[in-house]
This record gives structure tokens, sequence and C-alpha cells, in this order.
């Protein structure tokens, strides 16, 4: 039980490490005049569009306001918190096993 308690603390921190990436991705969204040719902006992209692709789909443009990125943040969040909340459960489950 603790080997899972401790996968999902490693998908929390994944899932951390992406916001921080999904945070970049929508900061240098801001700049047009950015060259996405650049390997590691072209890597930001591929790494962070598929996702917000699927929140695109859902919710378009609004006045050339591109809102999807929020409901993105929301949905990545919820992970984190469920994520994380599983694993205290099961870690507190273990605890209470071996007590």
């Amino acid at each position: 039980m603790e080997i899972f308690a401790s996968v999902l603390q490693v998908l929390v921190q994944t899932l951390e490490i992406y916001s921080f990436v999904l945070i970049v991705r929508v900061l240098l969204s801001w700049f047009p005049n950015l060259d996405w040719g650049n390997p590691v902006l072209s890597t930001v992209s591929s790494i962070t569009d598929p996702y917000l692709n699927a929140f695109r789909g859902i919710i378009p443009p609004i006045g050339g306001l591109d809102l999807s990125a929020i409901l993105a943040f929301i949905a990545l969040s919820l992970m984190q918190q469920l994520l994380s909340a599983a694993s205290i459960s099961f870690l507190s489950n273990t605890m209470n096993y071996y007590s």
C-alpha cells in the first residue's frame, strides 16, 4: 500500500511540474512575435497543446480571448487534489493497519 501511495505522490508532483509548464505556455502565448520554431518553445508547445486543445473544443474563444486555459487549470488542479487525497488516505490506512 505504501508503494501505491508513493506512486500517487509522484503523479501529484508530475502534475505540479506540468502545471508550471502550462503556465509558461499560456504566458508565452501573450507574445505574438515569438519564434515557435525554436526547439525549446516547440517542445513546450508540443507538450501542452494536446491538453489545451481538448478544452478549446469545449470553450471556444470569446472575442479573440482563449478562456479554455482556465478550465484546463481547474481540471488539472482537481486531479492533483484527488490524487493527493487518495495518497493521504492510503498512507493513513496503512498506518492504521500496522498500528
